[in-house]
């Protein structure tokens, strides 16, 4: 899966900083242009302030940005390098672009480097991330976990980070730490381009030990695999297959694919929070995401949760929104209190 990492780049800058009014309609022309997707005439701009002011840290950094998004890499590090020198302002933006560099130059390693080098100055939730995902391309998913757990202790509503633990845990066949990551990231995503992958990715996991009979749709086969000894919820891993079972009973008979979604998805976070009841865990898993999806499964609103978070993929949404209005807004005032 291809990540653009810089796309995460949130720059807050104060162009009354700039020593002239001519350096910053320079500026203010040149990000115009690169929000515009015309990064060489961005860059056309940016030089022009540059003779004014060669040593701005923003110029430089605006320049690096650029260079990044018409993949011209090596003068991306350029200025990147220039700001990381100055060591003023935008030096953590400048690492994430020079870090973001080296790995499309291939240099991923080095590129590691870079990320631990700026997060001892800056722990920041990007920097984390971003090195997390380095290591995820290496498939070193012991760092790559550490690391974006680290920066999910730093911002928890870190949208990208939470989704990168999620493929991560899918990729060691870790089920249900892969759906609580899910489950996270749709909470505070719903609607983006990757939101609809993310909803298949679930309710593909929920089904994925249950094999339904052609000829027989009430017959289905449940497989089941003891839990590896380093998976803490194996026991909950197993109860998916009979959830999803579940939709063959006969009291189920006539409920839609999207009432029992809600139904299966209430009772895994049931057992999730009784596990955590009488095991006393402890970790991210059970700290931050069983807690609240606990919470939410002893609540009133799991039917507005289930639509709220597959809405990018569920036809029957915009249908259930006319008709439920009410219930969104409770959700979010039960959100807000939590």
């Amino acid at each position: 899966m291809k990540f653009v990492t810089a796309l995460l780049l949130v720059l807050s800058f104060n162009l009354s900083l700039a020593q002239s009014p001519e350096v910053v309609d320079f500026i203010e022309k040149g990000i115009a242009f690169h929000d515009n997707g015309d990064y060489a005439s961005a860059i056309a701009e940016y030089n022009k302030a540059l003779e004014i002011e060669p040593k701005s840290s923003l110029i430089h950094y605006e320049l690096s940005l650029s260079y990044f998004y018409k993949k011209d890499f090596q003068d991306a590090i350029k200025h990147a390098d220039v700001v990381i020198k100055n060591d003023d302002k935008y030096v953590k933006e400048a690492y994430i672009t020079k870090g973001s560099c080296l790995d499309n130059l291939g240099k991923t390693k080095e590129s590691i480097k870079l990320f631990k080098k700026g997060i001892r100055k800056f722990p920041d939730v990007l920097l984390y991330y971003n090195l997390a995902l380095n290591y995820y391309k290496l498939k070193e998913f012991e760092d790559a976990e550490k690391y974006v757990t680290l920066g999910i202790a730093q911002k928890a509503d870190h949208a990208s980070s939470h989704l990168l633990l999620g493929y991560l845990n899918f990729d060691k066949d870790y089920k249900v730490q892969s759906l609580l990551n899910l489950h996270y990231f749709l909470l505070l995503e719903p609607t983006s381009s990757r939101s609809p992958r993310a909803v298949k990715l679930i309710k593909t996991m929920m089904s994925a030990n249950v094999t339904k009979d052609e000829d027989d749709p009430k017959s289905v086969t449940i497989s089941l695999s003891l839990p590896s000894k380093d998976n803490e919820f194996g026991a909950a891993e197993m109860m998916l297959g009979l959830l999803e079972a579940s939709k063959s009973y006969e009291e189920n008979e006539g409920k839609s694919d999207d009432e029992m979604f809600v139904e299966n998805t209430d009772s895994f976070f049931t057992i999730l929070g009784e596990l955590q009841d009488k095991k006393k865990k402890k970790g991210i898993y059970w700290d931050v995401y069983v807690p609240l999806f606990y919470d939410l499964a002893k609540s009133d609103h799991m039917e507005a949760y289930c639509n709220y978070i597959t809405q990018s993929a569920n036809e029957n949404y915009e249908n259930w929104v006319d008709n439920n209005s009410d219930k969104l807004d409770a959700l979010a005032e039960w959100f807000s209190k939590k």
